[in-house]
């Protein structure tokens, strides 16, 4: 553990999501707590926590990670989240690893593992079948350790780090994240239909939602489609359209300096006031409060992301 965090601190030396030149690999740091709600749309992917502790929310699901803290994101999901434990002196650390579902697949066949069919009690134990966390064993930090390491030798990188990342890989598929991870693979599952529906959402936020054109595309009915859409999400498919627009219209007011009634028409709301109500209930203030506060709060890198 403690060798994980040496490694992080070498390559993370400010603050913010730092991309790395091993592809897919990013770290985070962070000094400070945060008082305002980051958001971020997480697209599938491995994550871990090295120290520190932070706090997300998922549609109705709040969830607290400390250290070894590994989660997995199956399909891309826009969350709130804020840091609860960092310091100048014991800085908040982790590592995001994003996750290709057809290397899973080529993974799971050459293991020879067999498709078993789960319940929806056993798919979704925690109530939501897109993401998982457990703490990480000593073997998935020992992988996990060993490609942040990796940075510091990098002519190593182009050889060694596929083979690292497939290690990682058939880690979380062994252990007790298995469960999440099947379902990046499997083309008939509950979870990759939805993933189809979230990719529509993503490309076409902006425009006026459909339910029934969204059912018609994973061939099943409005009400089976709103059913297991919660089931992975925790959100309505309007929920995560909302959450969509909010997210991205934050993103264009922090990072391009877009007054509030320009990003919210741009993101889809006919209605600044309209745009606005929501906004408030999602992140708890108004647009320019908000923005006001994090910019205050933020450092640079972060202002950024989405």
């Amino acid at each position: 553990m403690n060798t994980l965090v040496a490694r992080i601190l070498a390559h993370a030396d400010e603050e913010g999501f730092i991309a790395s030149t091993i592809p897919g690999l990013e770290l985070v740091r962070a000094d400070s707590t945060t008082a305002c709600m980051g958001s971020r749309v997480y697209e599938p992917a491995l994550c871990l926590i090295a120290q520190g502790a932070k706090t997300v929310w998922l549609g109705d699901r709040q969830i607290d990670y400390g250290p070894l803290s590994c989660m997995v994101s199956a399909v891309p999901l826009p969350i709130l989240g804020k840091v609860t434990d960092a310091s100048p002196q014991t800085p908040y650390l982790g590592i995001k690893l994003t996750i290709d579902p057809q290397e899973v697949s080529d993974l799971i066949l050459a293991m020879g593992l067999p498709v078993v069919r789960q319940t929806e009690e056993e798919a979704c134990p925690e109530g939501a079948c897109g993401l998982g966390h457990v703490l990480a064993d000593r073997g998935m930090l020992e992988a996990l350790s060993r490609l942040v390491g990796l940075l510091d030798t990098p002519q190593d990188i182009a050889i060694l780090a596929p083979l690292v990342r497939r290690e990682i890989l058939y880690r979380a598929l062994v252990g007790e994240l298995a469960p999440y991870m099947r379902k990046l693979a499997m083309a008939d599952s509950q979870t990759h239909r939805m993933a189809r529906v979230i990719g529509v959402l993503q490309a076409r936020f902006r425009e006026p939602l459909r339910v029934g054109d969204l059912a018609d595309l994973v061939s099943m009915s409005e009400s089976s489609l709103f059913h297991s859409f919660k089931q992975v999400t925790r959100m309505s498919p309007l929920q995560f359209q909302k959450r969509l627009r909010l997210h991205e219209a934050r993103r264009l007011m922090l990072a391009e300096g877009m007054e509030a009634a320009t990003a919210s028409y741009r993101v889809g709301y006919s209605s600044p006031s309209h745009f606005s109500r929501e906004y408030s209930r999602m992140f708890g203030v108004p647009p320019r409060a908000d923005v006001i506060k994090l910019r205050g709060d933020l450092p640079a890198p972060a202002l950024a992301e989405r």
